[in-house]
């Protein structure tokens, strides 16, 4: 029978306050609107996004909310007005929509969309959300919300991707291999030749490495202080790990004296003020690029000393890797398929959606680089 147009009762794992576990309840997913699309979830991955925002205490109104941006999945139920995808299509789901239509989307070297600000309030166009529980309105983390076995997004935010694509693997592009790919071979645009170092080697900064690789790097360095990541990091591409607690002496010096120089390109994978100021430090002084990929929050203050910038270090945000989402998430999944690169790597642990849980600890303890959530 044909859910179409109809209001549809599903699993969901809800956040119902800051620093409670996740809770599987019964929701109701409400038919698409205009220029919507309701997707059965297939995969999801957890990212360290959300292990950040279950850490936080500071965001007045998020919850209840469902939680999870990085997933794909199949289109059961298009709104008006949708043309891109039917019922049936293969999706990945963008937390980074491409509107086609504002100044970003519009300039072939920018990716953030004005969208994306929007979404940012865990709602939808017409600021309500598409699930209920309990009676009451649940919020949808980035306009996504993956964590279910059914959502609504608008049609800006998925892109139809190939029939045969292995769904379980390639939700990775949703999010955390598309954002450390990309902010190697788009914004840092590493060359030929060239040191790198990695802070943080986790899903995101094992992708970062994988990037790093295919740009043509002499060099990878692997920086964290969890030794358990470096045989994994080495293994898509790191030539060498280091910790930082091995060492009396900051980590930049460390680095400095290995180098001899500096490193030309530097990603801070992390999300964390005090190693963004020391990967900036680690870059050569003359024409060092550094990278923050990983997630600050709007009360994170970073302190670097200016000079510095003096001798000609560039610092730069990415976000998504530089890619436009509906236009190169395609792509990258044909990638893929064609075996131009390996996702398997990333992913340590496959679980039930039942046991985000159990997910969320092995992800907190270091556990687990990438753990695949199935509805």
């Amino acid at each position: 029978m044909s859910t179409a147009g109809k209001v549809i009762r599903c699993r969901a794992a809800v956040l119902w306050k800051s620093g409670a576990p996740f809770s599987i309840e019964e929701v109701e997913v409400a038919p698409p609107k205009e220029k919507e699309v309701r997707i059965k979830i297939v995969a999801t991955g957890l990212c360290g996004t959300e292990m950040k925002m279950l850490a936080r205490t500071d965001i007045p109104g998020l919850y209840p909310i469902i939680m999870g941006h990085e997933g794909a999945g199949i289109v059961e139920s298009v709104g008006e007005g949708v043309n891109t995808v039917k019922p049936g299509d293969k999706v990945i789901i963008l937390f980074l929509p491409q509107c086609g239509e504002c100044s970003s989307c519009l300039n072939s070297g920018e990716n953030y969309c004005i969208k994306f600000k929007q979404s940012k309030t865990s709602l939808m166009s017409d600021g309500t959300s598409r699930f209920t529980c309990k009676g009451k309105s649940v919020k949808q983390l980035s306009a996504t919300g993956t964590f279910t076995e059914y959502t609504v997004v608008r049609e800006d935010s998925i892109a139809k991707i190939d029939a045969i694509a292995p769904l379980e693997k390639v939700c990775l592009i949703s999010c955390g291999f598309s954002t450390g790919f990309g902010a190697a071979i788009n914004t840092a645009k590493v060359t030929p030749g060239s040191t790198c170092a990695v802070f943080g080697l986790g899903g995101v900064g094992l992708s970062v490495i994988m990037g790093c690789k295919a740009a043509g790097a002499a060099r990878i360095i692997g920086v964290d202080i969890n030794k358990d990541k470096f045989k994994k990091a080495e293994e898509v591409g790191a030539t060498e790990c280091i910790s930082p607690q091995d060492f009396k002496k900051p980590i930049q010096e460390v680095l400095f004296e290995m180098t001899g120089a500096g490193v030309e390109f530097c990603f801070e994978v992390i999300g964390n003020p005090d190693t963004v100021a020391a990967a900036v430090a680690s870059c050569n002084e003359s024409h060092g690029v550094c990278v923050v990929v990983g997630y600050l929050s709007t009360t994170d203050q970073v302190r670097i000393n200016g000079n510095l910038f003096f001798s000609g270090r560039t610092l730069k945000g990415s976000v998504f890797g530089g890619w436009k989402s509906r236009e190169h998430v395609p792509k990258l999944v044909s990638d893929y398929i064609e075996k131009k690169f390996n996702l398997e790597p990333l992913i340590t642990h496959t679980l039930n959606l039942d046991k985000i849980n159990e997910a969320s600890e092995l992800m907190k303890t270091g556990k687990c680089i990438r753990c695949v959530l199935l509805p």
